[in-house]
């Protein structure tokens, strides 16, 4: 199976995953050690609780919160051929019908993109850098003004 194949079905499964919350497929997808770089977290989350609890925070603020895949690109790591980086591009939609940074719930949809990077080992995440365009999502729920 090609690189961006194999990339597209395991990012298919994630999205699975962090839509449903479903702690088997997490447990399939996600590595006990597994390292998630988180914007302003001083300290990275960890294995599946680190994830759940990413997920527990954004839906804290979106109940409805959904991410689409919308594109990947993949290759082989440096370290060998059972480990794979992958190049995410996802867009989260959802409603602020709750507290998110100390902005009160506003009602307000989002669609808000975020690229995030993976290292994938034995077919599971290790590693995770998320860079969501949380300056967007602050200016569509009205918490920053739009230039």
């Amino acid at each position: 199976m090609m690189m961006s194949a194999i990339a597209n079905t395991f990012m298919r499964r994630f999205v699975e995953f962090i839509n449903t919350a479903d702690e088997t497929l997490g447990n399939e997808l996600i590595a006990n050690d597994a390292i998630f770089h988180v914007p302003n977290q001083s300290e990275p989350m960890q294995g599946l609780g680190g994830y759940l609890a990413i997920i527990g925070m954004m839906r804290s603020g979106f109940p409805d919160i959904q991410w689409t895949l919308e594109e990947t690109v993949a290759e082989e790591d440096k370290l060998g051929a059972d480990n794979i980086r992958i190049a995410a591009r996802f867009t989260m939609r959802g409603t602020h019908q709750g507290d998110f940074f100390g902005v009160p719930a506003t009602g307000k949809s989002i669609a808000v993109q975020a690229v995030n990077f993976y290292r994938i080992y034995n077919g599971k995440i290790v590693e995770e850098r998320g860079q969501p365009d949380l300056l967007g999502l602050m200016q569509q729920i009205g918490a920053a003004p739009i230039s």
